[in-house]
């Protein structure tokens, strides 16, 4: 067995400046720990954001140039410009239309994304295979995602889309312990 290596002359010296390095890069992480800790601690929101706002921030390089606004139209007044106002928040939207899209929904604000949604499928319903697709009594087509699989004969079966972790879906059939992921086609 060989001897372990050592730390000493034979080390190149840039390796021996580095903790020192990155101890000097985290200090000014750690400039104003008092002073957001003190910001937290008060109760009022407009004193607490005012705090926030007084902290000192990292020097950074100077922001872009702001692009000028267009010209307005011929015969309307421009609009005030209110630098501070705050973006008015998305309509929320009926829940029949809510209904109607999700699953295929690119980025929903938060409060419209619904957990899930109940339908039944049509007919006689015999089970299950990788990639078979399944039309919803919404007028919904869901395919399987996954390799699952299953054999069932059911009339008229009641189920439920549900929302999971990362985007994905799962089919629930009623009384059944078994449910597939799936992903809106249609």
């Amino acid at each position: 067995m060989g001897a372990p290596p050592r730390i000493g002359p034979r080390m190149p010296r840039f390796f021996l400046g580095f903790p020192l390095l990155a101890l000097l890069a985290s200090v000014p992480a750690w400039s104003d720990d008092a002073g957001l800790k003190r910001c937290r601690e008060l109760a009022d929101p407009r004193a607490r954001l005012a705090c926030y706002d007084a902290l000192p921030l990292p020097k950074t390089p100077a922001p872009a140039a702001p692009v000028p606004a267009a010209p307005a139209p011929a015969g309307r007044a421009p609009a005030a410009s209110t630098p501070a106002a705050a973006p008015a928040p998305p309509p929320t939207l009926p829940p029949e239309s809510r209904e109607a899209r999700f699953g295929i929904e690119q980025k929903a604000a938060a409060q419209e994304e619904l957990p899930a949604i109940q339908s039944h499928i049509p007919g006689l319903f015999e089970g299950w295979r990788p990639n078979m697709r399944i039309r919803l009594a919404n007028g919904q087509v869901w395919q399987i995602a996954d390799d699952s699989s299953r054999m069932m004969e059911r009339q008229d079966p009641k189920v439920t889309v549900r929302r999971a972790l990362l985007g994905a879906f799962f089919l629930d059939f009623e009384g059944d312990n078994r449910s597939p992921r799936v992903r809106r086609v249609q």
